[in-house]
């Protein structure tokens, strides 16, 4: 497989923020990745494909997604859009612009675990895009760039109060994991990382956390938001959507390498929750990548 596009940005190393406003009627740029964090800003995009790790959507009219700076691969798409005038405004920053002393302040605590969670990228809510329009849409027509910081800053603030903010990518496919968990959840969670290819089964998990099966099972779900069995089917996807990626392995092989013992019910669970089948995905993805 080729490798994906690596964007060497516009953000200058003397400034804090990047905006661009941009009116288009097609998306051309190529599946890519890049150091700096980004937030992507599209209205009267309907239709539209957005690719973020193994996440391919369709987006509505609006659309607000917070992109961390792990090179994770992402595009916009063309889709099926058949809009003329789609308004997208970009704002890029540096992954050192908010350092852990800053952070770890009570004040950026919510700013903080929202970049934390944009390794998967990070779609935002029409609620907090309806909070947010105003001052996003008058970012770029500043001229005091001291205001125009102060004003982004503000920006995320308010995004990162988003409760209903969803991560895009497994966190098997972009490397991320919340490291920030119980002492349990986490044992159980690096148990299925290293032995996902095998037969897991539920007493064996509940094993670990010192519990039995049903209690365990709620526990892990009110933790994770997920049952176990669905945590480890989305790790075992997220996987093998990395290999359809990344190498040129047969996908019966990949069905049976990441821990799925059916091929039939492999391609059937990769496009229920991926919304393509794994050869789809995997040409979409080869679709879009470029040599470099």
């Amino acid at each position: 497989m080729s490798k994906v596009l690596r964007e060497i940005t516009a953000l200058s190393d003397k400034d804090c923020f990047y905006i661009v406003e941009r009116y288009k009627n097609e998306f051309l740029f190529p599946l890519h990745s890049h150091e700096e964090f980004e937030l992507n800003f599209i209205e009267h995009g309907k239709g539209v494909r957005r690719v973020v790790g193994d996440s391919i959507e369709e987006i509505g009219d609006y659309e607000l997604t917070l992109i961390a700076g792990n090179n994770l691969e992402h595009v916009w798409e063309q889709g099926t859009c058949t809009a003329t005038d789609v308004r997208e405004i970009t704002i890029q920053f540096s992954s050192t612009l908010f350092g852990p002393e800053l952070l770890n302040r009570n004040q950026f605590s919510s700013i903080r675990k929202m970049l934390e969670k944009a390794s998967m990228g990070l779609n935002f809510s029409m609620d907090a895009i309806l909070r947010v329009y105003n001052l996003l849409t008058t970012l770029s027509g500043m001229t005091d760039r001291f205001e125009q910081f102060l004003q982004c800053l503000k920006l995320l603030y308010e995004l990162s109060l988003d409760k209903q903010a969803r991560t895009l990518a497994s966190a098997s496919f972009s490397h991320t994991e919340n490291d920030a968990e119980s002492r349990r959840v986490r044992k159980v969670k690096d148990y299925i990382l290293t032995h996902y290819k095998e037969d897991i089964k539920l007493d064996s998990l509940a094993s670990l956390a010192g519990m039995v099966p049903s209690a365990f099972s709620r526990f892990f779900k009110q933790k994770t938001g997920r049952t176990p069995v669905d945590y480890l089917t989305d790790i075992r996807l997220g996987n093998a959507a990395r290999m359809l990626v990344d190498t040129t392995t047969s996908i019966s092989e990949i069905c049976y390498e990441c821990g799925f013992n059916n091929l039939s019910n492999f391609n059937r669970t990769f496009k229920a929750r991926r919304g393509y089948t794994p050869r789809d995905f995997r040409t979409l993805y080869t679709k879009n990548k470029v040599f470099v």
